[in-house]
This record gives C-alpha cells, structure tokens and sequence, in this order.
C-alpha cells in the first residue's frame, strides 16, 4: 500500500517504521526533519500525501490536526483514506472527518493505547471512529501497527472511547498511589498490599499491570526512576480533553475532575513535568492528611 505518514515522533516514528519493514511504500513528513528507516522523506504534508492511498496523521491537538488537515485533503485522491491517530478532542476529529468526507475521502479517528513501547513493538490498541469502508481499508495497517483495533462507531468516537479509558486510568492511578501511601503509614508491607489487593476486589490494571511501587508485581516505569511511560503531563492533556467532553456533553464526572486538577498541580506547581504518570506515589508519600 502507498502509505502517507505526517508526525514521525516518539509515537509516529517507529509506527511508520514498522509500516514500511512490513513492505509498504510509505513517504514521511515531519516538521523536525526526521530521518526513520525505510521511510521516504517528503519536504511538505502535501507532499507526502499526494497520490497515497492511506494517510496517517499522529500530531500533538486538534489545532494542529485541523491545519494538517487544510494542507493534506486537497492533495489526496478520492477514495482514499484520512486515519488519525492523534489523540484531540472530539469536535476537531469530527470537523476533520467532515471536511475529509466532502472532499470524497473516508476518514477515520483512531487514537491509540500502548505508549511509545508499544509503538515500537506493533502491539497498540486502536480506538477507531469513523466509516466501515475506512476501516477496511486500514484494518491490515492496523495488525501491523497495533494488536487491536476497535471500531467504536462514527467519526469521534475513537477520540471518546479514547479520554473515557485515559480518565478511568488517570483517577484510578491516583486511587493505587494513595492507597500505597496509606498503606505505608500504617504499617502495611507494600508486597502484602499488593498480594491482597492485585487477587481482590480492588484490582486494576493500575495496580496488576503498572504497579507504581518499584520492586512489587511486573516491570514498571516505577522500577526505572518514573522515567516515562506514559508521561504525567500526557496524561493532564488527556484528563482535560475528557473534562472539556464532559462540559460539551453535560456530563458529570466529578471523579474525573478531581483526577485532573490533581495531575494539573502535579505537572505545573510540582516536580511530575517528565516523569512517568505513576510517579504521583512519591508524592502522596510525602504528604500528610492536611495537605
């Protein structure tokens, strides 16, 4: 397949590589200028999405998706598919999904769950809105990109499924941290904690798979010094896509809110700018009741 790939960084880097170690032709533009194997560098977006018969983007908002989006559209050929990524908020992938549609192209949200490890390994999970046809179109890439992909429905609603997972793991993440934290000042052995809680009602993946206390249950980014992971104000960007959803929709999420202005403090009045999301236990362990 012709594969067209604007944003080749930490996450659309090594997505793009493994599209073209798997055969596919695929022409790269990046606003940094990267070079990544197998990739043939383009000097514009335009460029790199002329004649393509897919084109993935994977950028930082929904701002810049709608630019992208101004300069690729009006060279892609009709037929021809519109897959992001990126993970923005849901009316910038449905206003793109709609210019996309006019212009006789499929378009397709589909932000993605696996971090930068996953990228490089081809083991993400897709969350897919947007068109059947589409979807068919890109389901090869995605086995190549990822390890699943989930048609959630119409355009948006990959963006959704996206920041509803993200706002589950950011308040439950907090949750396992102030538990530990607790744990420890009450005398609770951190091993026992886990050996209970991972086989009990209050198993999460953020305790059974991602473990914030380093040396208990598998591999974590907690066992490397909080180095990312998933980076905390990552997951701040994700938490506030989510809370500027629930505004739009009337939605309560309390919980949700909570979650966000904790991880906004976090990255911006504290030191969790550049550590891993699960870095918030050293935090509540230093912390008292009071506070």
């Amino acid at each position: 397949m012709n594969i067209g790939f604007i944003g080749l960084g930490n996450m659309g880097g090594p997505m793009a590589a493994n599209l073209a170690a798997a055969g596919h032709a695929v022409t790269g533009f990046d606003t940094a200028g990267v070079v990544i194997e197998g990739v043939t560098p383009a000097t514009t977006a335009a460029k790199a999405a002329t004649g393509q018969e897919v084109v993935i983007t994977m950028l930082p908002n929904g701002q810049i998706l709608r630019a992208v989006a101004d300069q690729v559209i009006p060279s892609m050929q009709a037929g021809a598919v519109l897959l992001d990524c990126s993970t923005v908020d849901v009316e910038s992938a449905r206003a793109v999904a709609e210019q996309a549609h006019n212009a006789g192209l499929s378009a397709l949200d589909a932000p993605v769950s696996g971090g930068v490890g996953g990228a490089t390994a081809g083991t993400l999970t897709f969350m897919v809105g947007g068109d059947d046809a589409g979807f068919q179109i890109a389901s090869e890439l995605f086995d190549i990109m990822g390890q699943k992909a989930v048609h959630c429905g119409p355009s948006g609603n990959g963006q959704a499924a996206k920041i509803c997972n993200n706002m589950i793991l950011g308040a439950t993440m907090i949750v396992t941290c102030e538990a530990f934290a607790l744990a420890d000042k009450l005398g609770l052995d951190r091993q026992a904690m886990f050996d209970v809680v991972s086989t009990s009602s209050g198993y999460s993946w953020s305790m059974n798979a991602y473990c914030p206390a380093p040396g208990i249950g598998p591999q974590t980014p907690a066992d490397n010094g909080y180095t990312p992971g998933f980076a905390a104000e990552l997951m701040l960007k994700d938490l506030r896509l989510a809370q500027q959803a629930a505004e739009s929709a009337d939605a309560d999420t309390p919980l949700g809110a909570a979650a966000t202005a904790l991880y906004k403090q976090f990255v911006e009045d504290e030191d969790g700018l550049g550590k891993d999301f699960s870095a918030m236990l050293p935090r509540f362990k230093t912390r008292g009741h009071d506070r």
